[in-house]
C-alpha cells in the first residue's frame, strides 16, 4: 500500500480498493482463500495483528470477498473504531442485500449513533427478508419509537411478542417505553411491573420506569426507583443526571447543580455529556446565572456536533423554500383545485409555529376539550412530501409534482391526498370517539402551508407567534433535530427562522387560508381572552377546563413536556433581556423579521 491514499472511511483499505472500488471485481482466487483460512485461525487464536495482515492481503487483492471484509469488521468493532466498522457493515449489505444478519447489525449500529432514517431502510429491509424474525420486528419498534412514531412502533413489538417464547422483561421495558411515549401511562405501568417482577435488576428497566414516574409526577416513585437503579448499576452516570433533573422539577436547583458537578469532577476529562451541559443550562437558567447558562448552552452545542458531525444544511433548506415559493404563486393557486371537506371524519387543526413558539401549551390548551383530540407531532405532511411524485404518477419532484393535478388521470388527486393524511391519522391512534377535530402540531409544518392549503383548504391553522429572540436563544437552549439541523448553532437557528418566517409572508400573500396568527406574549398577558378567540376560529364552544391546561394528564412527547405541567407562568416571556450580550451576533439577521411582526429590544 505504499504510496497509496487510505479511504477516508477508517477501514484501512486503499481508497481504490474500498468505497471507490470496481464491483465487478472477479471471485477470490485459491491462494486468497488460504490466506483467508489462515486469518480466521489467527483470530480465532486471538493473534488479531496477523488476522488483520492477513485478511488486508486478501482484500488488496480481492475486495469483494464478504468473508474478509466480515472478518475485518469484527476486527475494528473490537478495536472500537465504529465508523469503519459500520463502513464496513454497509459495504457488505450492499453487496450480499440478502445477508440478514448483517443487515440487521447494520441497523443497529445506525440506531446507536442516532442516525434513524438510515436505521430504518435497513430495519425495513431486515422486516421484508425476515417477516417472522423477532429481531427484524424488535428493531423497527426501538427505531420507530425514538423517531417519535411510537404506534407503529408498537405494533412491531407486538410481533415481537407474538412470534417468541414467553414475555422477555427487556421487550415488555421497551413495550412501556413505547406506551408512555404514547401518553398510556397506566398501560406503561402495569407491563415496567411485570418486567420488575420476572427480572429485578435490569438497569434499563429501573431506569426508563423512572423516566415515566417522573414525567407523570410521581416524584416520590421516581425516586425510589432510581435507587434501586443505582444499586442494579452503581455509579451510572445516567442515573446522576436523572437524579439532577428530578431535583429540578422538584425546584431543587443547587442540588441538581451539585450532582452535575459532582459527575463532572468523577470523569477523567472533568467534563459532561451533552445532555449533561444541556440540562445544567436549563439549572443555572432558573437559578438566574445567566452567563453561565449560556457557556453551558455551548457547551452542549459544540458536544453534539463533535458527537454526531451534524451541521445545518444551509444550501437544502435554502433550495427546498426557492422551489416552494417559486411553485407557490397566485396565478398558479388560482387554477389548481382545492380538496373537498369530508364530512364523515374528524378534521385537522394544524397548531404550526418555529419550535419553542409555544405550540405545545396551546395543544394542551385546545385538547382539554371534549370535542377536540391531541395528535401531538404528526409526521404525515412531511412524509406526503416525499410520496406525492408516486400518488400522483408524476416524473416530478415536490412540489413541481402538483401541477401533474392539472391531469384528466389526476383530478382526483387531492382527495387521495387528503385521505392518505386522515388514514395515517387514524393508523396513528389519533382519533378519539366523539371528537370533530384533533391537531397536528408538528415543528415547522409552516414550511409546507401552500400543500396544506391545497389539501384541506377549510383547516384552521394556529400560528404562534412568539418574539424572535426568545425563539432562537429557547431552540439553542434545547436539543432539537428539526429544520435541517439548525439547532446546532446560535446563527443557524436565527436564518432557518428568517428563511421559515419569510416563506409565510409569502404564502400568506399568494394564497387564502383559514388563518390565525397568535402571539406566545398575549397569552400570557390575557390568557382568556386569547383562548376563547382560539375556540372561536375553531368553531367550537369555549371550556372553562383550557384555562387549567396544566390539569391535562396527557403527556406531551416535547421538550415542553415539564413546563406544560405547571401553571400559566410569565418568566420565558421576553426570556433573552439577561442574554441580550450573548444573542448580539444575531440581531443583525433577526432584526427584519421583529419588525415586521413588531418586536423591538428593551
Amino acid at each position: 500500500m505504499t504510496g497509496t491514499a487510505t479511504c477516508p472511511c477508517g477501514s484501512g483499505l486503499r481508497a481504490d480498493r474500498c468505497c471507490a472500488l470496481d464491483w465487478t471485481q472477479p471471485p477470490a482466487e485459491p491462494q486468497a482463500v488460504v490466506d483467508f483460512d489462515r486469518a480466521l485461525a489467527a483470530a480465532k487464536a486471538g493473534n488479531m495483528a496477523e488476522a488483520e495482515r492477513l485478511v488486508m492481503t486478501v482484500l488488496e487483492q480481492f475486495p469483494r470477498h464478504i468473508g474478509a471484509l466480515d472478518l475485518l469488521y469484527q476486527i475494528r468493532r473490537a478495536e472500537q473504531r465504529m465508523p469503519a466498522a459500520e463502513a464496513l457493515l454497509a459495504r457488505i449489505v450492499r453487496l450480499d442485500p440478502n445477508n440478514i444478519l448483517a443487515t440487521q447489525t447494520l441497523a443497529s449500529l445506525q440506531f446507536a449513533r442516532g442516525a434513524l432514517a438510515e436505521a430504518e431502510h435497513h430495519a425495513r429491509n431486515a422486516v421484508r427478508l425476515a417477516p417472522a424474525d423477532p429481531a427484524s420486528h424488535n428493531l423497527m419498534g426501538m427505531i420507530l419509537t425514538e423517531a417519535n412514531r411510537p404506534q407503529i412502533g408498537e405494533y412491531h413489538y407486538r410481533r415481537v411478542l407474538e412470534l417468541s417464547r414467553g414475555r422477555d422483561p427487556i421487550l415488555l421495558a421497551n413495550l412501556a417505553w413505547n406506551l408512555k411515549n404514547q401518553g398510556r401511562i397506566e398501560e406503561a405501568r402495569g407491563l415496567y411491573e411485570e418486567s420488575v417482577r420476572l427480572a429485578p435488576d435490569i438497569y434499563q428497566t429501573l431506569y426508563g420506569w423512572a423516566r415515566m414516574e417522573e414525567t407523570d409526577r410521581n416524584f416520590d416513585r421516581a425516586g425510589e426507583l432510581l435507587d434501586a437503579a443505582e444499586r442494579a448499576a452503581p455509579g451510572n452516570p445516567t442515573t446522576q443526571l436523572a437524579r439532577a433533573i428530578l431535583h429540578g422539577r422538584r425546584k431543587d436547583y443547587d442540588k441538581a447543580v451539585a450532582i452535575l458537578d459532582d459527575i463532572a469532577r468523577r470523569r477523567d476529562d472533568g467534563g459532561l455529556t451533552p445532555a449533561e451541559w444541556s440540562e445544567k443550562g436549563q439549572l443555572l437558567d432558573r437559578m438566574g446565572r445567566f452567563d453561565e447558562a449560556f457557556a453551558a448552552f455551548g457547551e452542549s452545542k459544540r458536544g453534539l456536533r463533535e458527537l454526531t458531525g451534524q451541521a445545518y444544511l444551509a444550501s437544502e433548506a435554502q433550495a427546498l423554500v426557492a422551489r416552494l415559493r417559486g411553485f407557490f404563486t397566485a396565478p398558479r393557486l388560482q387554477i389548481l383545485p382545492r380538496a373537498a371537506t369530508r364530512s364523515d371524519a374528524a378534521q385537522p387543526i394544524f397548531i404550526v409555529g418555529f419550535p419553542r413558539s409555544g405550540t405545545t401549551m396551546v395543544e394542551q390548551t385546545l385538547t382539554t376539550h371534549p370535542k377536540i383530540a391531541a395528535g401531538d407531532e404528526l409526521p404525515v405532511i412531511n412524509e406526503l412530501t416525499g410520496l406525492i411524485p408516486r400518488m400522483l404518477g408524476s416524473p416530478l419532484a415536490y412540489p413541481e409534482a402538483l401541477a401533474d393535478l392539472w391531469l384528466g388521470d389526476q383530478v382526483e388527486g387531492l382527495d387521495n391526498l387528503r385521505d392518505y393524511y386522515l388514514q395515517r391519522a387514524r393508523q396513528l391512534g389519533v382519533l378519539r370517539k366523539g371528537a370533530q377535530w384533533f391537531t397536528d402540531k408538528m415543528p415547522l409544518n409552516e414550511t409546507h402551508l401552500g400543500l396544506i392549503g391545497l389539501m384541506f383548504p377549510k383547516a384552521p391553522i394556529i400560528h404562534l407567534v412568539r418574539h424572535p429572540l426568545d425563539v432562537v436563544l429557547s431552540v439553542y437552549s434545547n436539543h432539537l433535530t428539526h429544520g435541517f439541523y439548525c439547532a446546532y448553532d446560535l446563527e443557524s437557528i436565527a436564518r432557518h427562522y428568517v428563511l421559515v418566517m419569510n416563506l409565510v409572508e409569502h404564502y400568506l400573500g399568494q394564497m387564502r387560508l383559514r388563518y390565525l396568527p397568535v402571539r406566545y406574549e398575549d397569552i400570557i398577558a390575557d390568557q382568556e381572552s386569547q383562548v376563547r378567540k382560539l375556540f372561536n376560529f375553531v368553531g367550537v364552544p369555549f371550556d372553562r377546563r383550557s384555562l387549567n391546561f396544566h390539569e391535562n394528564r396527557r403527556y406531551a412527547r416535547t421538550a415542553s413536556y415539564a413546563q406544560v405541567t405547571e401553571k400559566l407562568y410569565d418568566r420565558s416571556r421576553f426570556r433573552y433581556r439577561p442574554y441580550a450580550k450573548h444573542l448580539a451576533p444575531v440581531i443583525p439577521i433577526l432584526a427584519p423579521v421583529m419588525l415586521r411582526l413588531g418586536y423591538g429590544i428593551e
